[in-house]
């Protein structure tokens, strides 16, 4: 493409960010999904939007207040989702912790808990949801909780015994997923309220990173490695989550970015982007696969080739964050790639939002728009940030 029909694809793409998120996306949750009794959000719905299960996935919780807010700074400034944002805060603070600090995983549609996992991801999304709704609103409060909460992570994360381990004590690992989304967390704060923990967190991902999970001898980013970074000659040890890995490249180019453009940091997360997009497109079908064995090894995973609604939205933001970086036309020919195949698969033309679930070739596996795990959060997030990133390279490009 010459410079004339970048201009025109970008511009294109904007506003069709725009229209999708605002007229079916959005519509979609908080016609179906906000609980204006109780407050919160609801996420278990089947494709017309009617609600399968009132169980409240708090992931979600943390996710669709930081969506609402993410959306109100970026792109509309309506009240309803400043008005969403807080009920689901409010339904957060009131229900979703346990008297030891640590979140639910699951509570019913009143706030009564369910289930509580080992992990801190629920922690992960409030806090996000605290500081974009503070960054949204101007209330500073919010960026203190959000802040509290990230060192509540912290203490938890580095306190011996107080997370369940996952296998026994004398197996010993390090998982990619925990690393990756504390940059993205100590990102979001630090957009409200600096402080040098924030950036600490920051580098020591960014250097496990770089010495424990990319291995270079499979050209691979690996989802769990040993203490040291060791190989782990197994099947959990062998797999590669392309989505995963190119949510990471994304979160390290927003980094770099905030950085001037680091070289180095920029070259790191061009890397596992571009390892990353051989291991996960589908020469055969298209799309982003969901798991490959770096052995090339058949998977073990039982939804190992299905495509999955977020691995694509990931490869979108990756893609554009990527042309931007580098003004190098073939990732916006991935981009391209990417996106031609997923609105051609994935938006309900009939019913609104999107399938999350398909098989290889591209065929509706079940067409529920949410579940525990499916909500408001990694498309209107994809749609948010493209639309945003398309406009920064339309306006770099007239400076």
């Amino acid at each position: 493409m010459d410079k004339n029909q970048i201009t025109a694809y970008l511009k294109e793409w904007a506003a069709s960010y725009r229209n999708d998120l605002l007229t079916d996306i959005m519509p979609f949750w908080l016609k179906n999904g906000w609980d204006r009794v109780n407050g919160g959000v609801y996420t278990c719905l089947n494709r017309d939007g009617s609600l399968m299960d009132t169980t409240k996935s708090v992931w979600f919780q943390g996710r669709f207040a930081f969506i609402c807010s993410y959306i109100y700074n970026n792109v509309e400034q309506d009240p309803r989702f400043l008005e969403a944002a807080r009920s689901t805060l409010d339904f957060i603070e009131a229900h979703c912790a346990d008297t030891d600090g640590h979140m639910y995983f699951e509570v019913t549609a009143e706030g009564e808990p369910l289930r509580k996992r080992r992990y801190v991801f629920s922690e992960s999304f409030a806090a996000i949801a605290m500081s974009e709704y503070a960054l949204a609103t101007g209330d500073a409060t919010y960026a203190r909780k959000a802040l509290d909460l990230f060192h509540r992570m912290v203490r938890f994360l580095t306190t011996p015994g107080f997370l369940p381990a996952k296998y026994e004590t004398s197996v010993a690992m390090r998982g990619h997923s925990i690393t990756m989304i504390l940059i993205n967390v100590a990102a979001r704060i630090r957009a409200v309220l600096p402080d040098p923990a924030l950036d600490r967190r920051i580098e020591e991902s960014i250097a496990d990173l770089r010495r424990y999970f990319i291995h270079p001898e499979f050209e691979a980013l690996l989802e769990t490695v040993g203490p040291e970074g060791e190989f782990i000659d197994t099947n959990m040890g062998r797999t590669i989550n392309p989505g995963h890995c190119i949510e990471t490249a994304w979160f390290l180019l927003e980094e770099a970015k905030f950085r001037n453009w680091d070289k180095e940091l920029t070259q790191t997360a061009l890397t596992i982007l571009d390892w990353s997009w051989k291991w996960g497109w589908d020469e055969t079908y298209g799309g982003i696969i969901n798991f490959r064995d770096c052995k090339n090894l058949p998977p073990q995973d039982y939804s190992q080739d299905m495509k999955f609604w977020w691995p694509q939205t990931e490869a979108i933001i990756a893609t554009l964050y990527a042309y931007q970086a580098t003004g190098d036309t073939r990732y916006l020919d991935r981009h391209k790639q990417i996106s031609e195949w997923t609105y051609a698969h994935f938006p309900d033309r009939e019913q609104g939002e999107w399938y999350g679930y398909l098989h290889r070739d591209g065929t509706v596996a079940q067409p529920a728009k949410g579940n525990i795990f499916k909500g408001p959060f990694h498309i209107p997030r994809m749609m948010t940030k493209a639309y945003v990133l398309c406009n920064e390279i339309l306006k770099d490009q007239t400076d």
